[in-house]
């Protein structure tokens, strides 16, 4: 069975792939994804992650990184 864009159920015949967007658009059944995909223990982790490498780091090393991640942002902006 064909997947869709979150990893939902479709059918794989066209119309009934037609019959299921349809239904789903006007309200008569509720789409069947429960999460956008993650992985909620990893998500914890990377959090923890941020978190560690913050107190891990110098103000002066977070400064750097602030300011670089800053002239990053301005460069797009101007071109």
């Amino acid at each position: 069975m064909p997947k869709g864009p979150k990893g939902e159920k479709r059918p794989a015949d066209v119309i009934g792939a037609a019959v299921k967007v349809m239904q789903i658009a006007t309200g008569e059944i509720e789409e069947d994804t429960d999460d956008d995909g993650k992985n909620k223990a990893a998500v914890e982790l990377g959090r923890m992650g941020g978190v560690a490498r913050a107190k891990k780091l110098s103000k002066k090393r977070r400064a750097e990184i602030a300011r670089g991640a800053a002239t990053k942002r301005w460069a797009k902006r101007t071109n």
